[in-house]
């Protein structure tokens, strides 16, 4: 039996579907966010086909307005199948959208997008911009962006879709997303994230390392800043990264109990620790020992997946406790946003 939010198995100009799919997620079923995410890329995939149709030649002998009209059914037939396969965009927005909007809430500002009208490219850029208002609501309007599409090709709209109206939409898509994930985060984490997030980014632009994959190694070594590394007067040495101060390091130093792993077993010591001036110190010096020692020279090389970034450092050496890889990969997936 085909589930009523399942609307790639009908016909992209079904507009019943549509419909049920708003009741479903009035009633709050949970695949309805699955199903609203998958219309809105089935929306985008139509979007990129209508551009690279009306970048080539439309006045050949067999063309003609019939011609064109059934181009573009097919076109959005086209677009919902590769849809049900998916491109990763609907992927992307579930992952980042289900922590904190419920089915409910694609229920709202529906009506807004119906009366947008038939064969705008402005109002279909409007009613996805929609989304950027943050929260829940956002995934709300992924629907709408997609019901003002449907209603556009069910009044025969052959107006061509603009590659400005294609990156608008995709960009208030993402930006919804973001909201969305952020509204979700623990109240500390967003503030670890708020209060760091400029130094990972300049530290980001020197190694190539995504911002949040040091955030979440920063977080994972102070425990989210609430296990800093303090010196005997109880000064904070602004150290994130766990950085142990060797015979080479000609800086301040602080002293502080750790533990470390030896042959899997945990053992206590006390270990000097470099110590900076700010947090901005702290990144630097972290960017320039990933940059300039060999051996996380494969770290850099797999910063593209978190994953990999995470394990790279486990076997470079970064940490001796055996799960640090899981725990910080768990970190950069599951709590931070960017």
């Amino acid at each position: 039996m085909i589930s009523q939010n399942d609307l790639s198995s009908k016909l992209a100009i079904d507009a019943k579907s549509m419909g049920e799919l708003r009741q479903s997620a009035k009633a709050g079923a949970p695949e309805a966010l699955k199903g609203a995410a998958t219309q809105f890329e089935a929306m985008f995939i139509n979007m990129m086909m209508k551009s690279m149709r009306d970048a080539t030649p439309q006045d050949g002998m067999m063309d003609s307005q019939q011609s064109k009209m059934f181009t573009t059914m097919l076109d959005q037939q086209t677009s919902q199948n590769l849809a049900k396969k998916g491109i990763g965009l609907a992927d992307v927005l579930i992952r980042q959208l289900s922590q904190t909007a419920s089915a409910q809430a694609l229920a709202i500002g529906g009506d807004a997008a119906a009366g947008a009208g038939a064969g705008t490219v402005g109002g279909l850029a409007a009613g996805a911009n929609a989304g950027a208002a943050g929260g829940a609501g956002g995934v709300g309007r992924l629907l709408d962006a997609a019901m003002l599409q449907r209603s556009i090709n069910a009044a025969g709209g052959a107006a061509p879709l603009s590659g400005a109206a294609l990156a608008t939409g995709a960009s208030a898509a993402g930006t919804a997303a973001t909201a969305a994930a952020k509204a979700a985060q623990a109240p500390h984490v967003r503030s670890f994230q708020e209060k760091l997030g400029s130094h990972a980014d300049e530290a980001s632009r020197a190694t190539g390392i995504p911002a949040k994959f040091m955030l979440g190694q920063a977080a994972l070594e102070s425990g989210w800043g609430k296990r800093e590394i303090k010196g005997r007067d109880g000064s904070n040495s602004h150290n994130l990264f766990g950085i142990k101060a060797g015979p080479g390091w000609k800086g301040k130093v602080a002293e502080a109990v750790t533990t470390e792993f030896v042959n899997g077993k945990a053992q206590t010591r006390v270990e000097k620790f470099r110590a900076y001036d700010s947090y901005a110190d702290s990144f630097k010096d972290y960017a320039k020992l990933l940059t300039t020692n060999p051996r996380y020279e494969k770290v850099l090389a797999s910063a593209g997946d978190a994953s990999s970034f995470a394990q790279g450092l486990q076997r470079a050496g970064y940490a001796t406790d055996p799960q640090y890889a899981s725990k910080l990969t768990r970190i950069i997936k599951h709590s931070l946003v960017g």
